[in-house]
């Protein structure tokens, strides 16, 4: 009788054991959800009701944060943003991510390498496309702030991809770059590619393409394409001389145009693509003579060089379209646009 009851209680275990290994085939958490792994470190749960949502949010916010849904690329408030500090959920307040990781990734929104801590982050999987992502959230209040991927830059190589409306900005009061910030306008030809240029440089603060030199007020594009408003394609650079020097900026500003071409750039004719260097104070300007004294004296070039330096005039910003264009519309490694040939 007790054999039968031995082999009766055994039995029972391996059921109960197969049940537990069907409910947790590996026997560990979802990879989807952060376990706690017994930290001390606890965050409060902010919780409302969706009516709640719909009171502090705006209508943006909460179809975003709330309903899961993207804004436009490069639409958002941050997605061209330089200023050093923290961005905080606009939900809650939580720290997210620091200036100190974001990057521009390109895409059309603000890009950061990492958060400022994973346990302030939820990932969930997200099937929504019929292709596999991994969602970030809020951890304090739920938020959808965007999704990451394994596309970024070393270290991490991990691309945070957020939306800027789930995100508010909080200036580092000890930075003071801003106050530093200096302006630099230049003209090398057609104004896509000299800006994606000098925006690959780092410690540029932002960069404006525009019209300038001319002697038509808010000139469209068609109309400085006439070739008849003395408008040249150009750049406003703003930049931290601490950082950057306005010197160091003419030596880009030669390196990628050809200064001995006169009012064109490769394939691109006419005054609106010529080479000047449009200097806003005499400092600018010594430097600028210099700089071109300089590399006609180097023997760089066979040529004449034909670059004009002279007074900064009003600077037209132009249409919204070819603000980082080059960003916008680049088809994977295959677009470029220089002085020889522009496949844009």
């Amino acid at each position: 009788m007790m054999k039968y009851k031995l082999a009766y209680i055994i039995s029972i275990l391996v059921l109960l054991t197969g049940y537990c290994s069907l409910k947790n085939p590996s026997g560990q958490e979802s990879q989807t959800k952060q376990p706690n792994n017994g930290e001390k470190r606890m965050i409060k749960k902010v919780e409302k009701t969706d009516e709640e949502w719909k009171k502090i949010l705006t209508p943006t916010q909460y179809r975003i944060m709330r309903k899961s849904d993207t804004e436009r690329r490069f639409s958002g408030e941050y997605n061209d943003h330089y200023e050093s500090g923290l961005y905080l959920c606009a939900g809650c307040a939580t720290p997210l991510f620091s200036s100190e990781t974001k990057y521009e990734h390109g895409i059309g929104w603000p890009s950061f390498t990492a958060p400022i801590n994973e346990h302030n982050i939820e990932f969930l999987e997200d099937n929504s496309l019929f292709i596999k992502r991994i969602e970030v959230r809020c951890a304090v209040c739920g938020a959808h702030l965007g999704h990451v991927f394994d596309d970024g830059p070393a270290p991490t190589y991990k691309h945070y991809c957020i939306n800027s409306v789930s995100l508010n900005f909080k200036k580092d009061e000890s930075d003071k770059s801003t106050e530093r910030a200096e302006t630099a306008i230049f003209a090398a030809g057609c104004f896509w590619g000299i800006e994606q240029n000098f925006r690959q440089i780092k410690v540029v603060l932002s960069t404006e393409v525009g019209y300038t030199g001319g002697h038509i007020k808010n000139p469209s594009y068609n109309q400085v394409c006439s070739d008849k408003t003395g408008h040249a394609e150009a750049v406003k650079i703003t930049f931290n001389p601490a950082k950057i020097s306005y010197k160091e900026l003419l030596k880009v500003f030669f390196r990628i145009h050809d200064p001995t071409q006169l009012n064109r750039q490769g394939p691109d004719v006419g005054t609106q693509y010529r080479s000047a260097i449009f200097y806003l104070n005499k400092a600018q300007k010594e430097e600028a003579v210099k700089s071109l004294q300089n590399l006609e004296k180097s023997g760089q070039f066979s040529k004449n060089i034909v670059t004009e330096i002279v007074p900064a005039s009003e600077f037209y910003r132009a249409e919204e379209y070819h603000q980082e264009y080059y960003e916008k519309m680049k088809k994977g490694n295959k677009s470029s646009c220089g002085t020889d040939s522009c496949n844009l």
